[in-house]
């Protein structure tokens, strides 16, 4: 018998060609949407399937792994964050659980300097402005933005994407770069001479940008709060590309409209898919539908990963991307 592969959501196409290549029967979900915690465990039980690929938005607890078939050998994620798997739960049951590592890199560390120019050029603000019909010709103090050149970024988080960001705005805007992590990142210091802190706070003191790069975990959730947002320049604009649940929104909304800090950038958000609806009134704030690794190269790419998990597991090999 075939191996059974369920998908709880359709990706880029080179999974399932990948996937039936090898004799592979893929069961896509058919929902414009994600699935429900009962629509999920109702499909779970439908098939003997050998293994799960599922994404972000799928919350695969100890209960939901609880329901899942026997068979299934292996949980393949479609991102390279998996903190909506329990992993030791997977792990209790026999279960590799895989990620997407390191192929995303450039990509979103590309969306957040294409967001960083955004705001700080007030580029959407302009859009906006001709798309309602009003402009009506140059003016000398129309939506003046920010010059970025020579200012300095400040990282919170300084990874691989971290890194990549200040590598990409060091060398090409001569930005300087400061940057707060659980340890020093000496190939930063010497790519582009970031200065590390100890400390979040003395990040956010000095920096002009400050970007975001940090995993969901107990010690990040509202890393980003009213007490930090305080500390922040008044000309200073903030930038989220990792988890939104980084960002305690309400503070960002009451720091944004009494002028605490310029504006921000988010393609993540705290209640998402849900919006906190007063960010979307403010002028002073760019939004993006959780667009950072959105190419057809990346995307695809990531599919791969999946595919090839999956198989390597399923072939009795180990998975190159499974996680501990």
């Amino acid at each position: 018998m075939p191996k059974q592969i369920f998908m709880t959501r359709r990706i880029t196409s080179r999974a399932e060609e990948m996937l039936r290549a090898v004799g592979y029967e893929v069961t896509v979900s058919t929902k414009d949407g994600v699935l429900t915690r009962d629509e999920l465990k109702t499909a779970l039980a439908q098939v003997p399937y050998d293994a799960v690929a599922a994404l972000l938005t799928d919350t695969i607890d100890a209960d939901m792994i609880a329901v899942m078939p026997a068979s299934v050998k292996i949980i393949a994620n479609y991102a390279v964050g998996y903190n909506n798997i329990d992993v030791p739960a997977a792990h209790a049951r026999g279960v590799v659980v895989t990620n997407t590592p390191n192929v995303l890199t450039a990509t979103v560390a590309e969306h957040t300097v294409a967001l960083i120019l955004t705001l700080a050029s007030r580029t959407a603000e302009g859009d906006r402005f001709i798309r309602e019909g009003k402009f009506v010709g140059w003016d000398p103090l129309l939506l003046l933005g920010t010059d970025i050149k020579g200012k300095t970024l400040g990282l919170v988080g300084a990874g691989r994407i971290g890194s990549e960001v200040a590598g990409i705005v060091h060398k090409g805007f001569g930005m300087n770069v400061v940057y707060c992590d659980v340890k020093q990142n000496e190939a930063l210091e010497a790519l582009c001479g970031a200065k590390f802190y100890a400390t979040h706070e003395e990040v956010l003191k000095v920096a002009d940008v400050v970007s975001i790069h940090v995993p969901l975990l107990p010690t990040t959730h509202h890393l980003i709060n009213a007490e930090r947002l305080a500390l922040m320049k008044k000309s200073a604009i903030l930038v989220n590309t990792s988890r939104g649940l980084v960002v305690d929104e309400i503070a960002l909304v009451a720091a944004l409209k009494s002028g605490t800090i310029r504006g921000a950038a988010l393609d993540v958000f705290e209640f998402e898919p849900k919006v906190t609806p007063e960010l979307l009134t403010l002028p002073n704030v760019v939004v993006n539908p959780h667009l950072a690794s959105a190419t057809e190269e990346t995307r695809t790419k990531m599919a791969e990963m999946v595919a090839t998990n999956i198989i390597e597991t399923l072939e009795g090999r180990t998975a190159p991307n499974a996680v501990a």
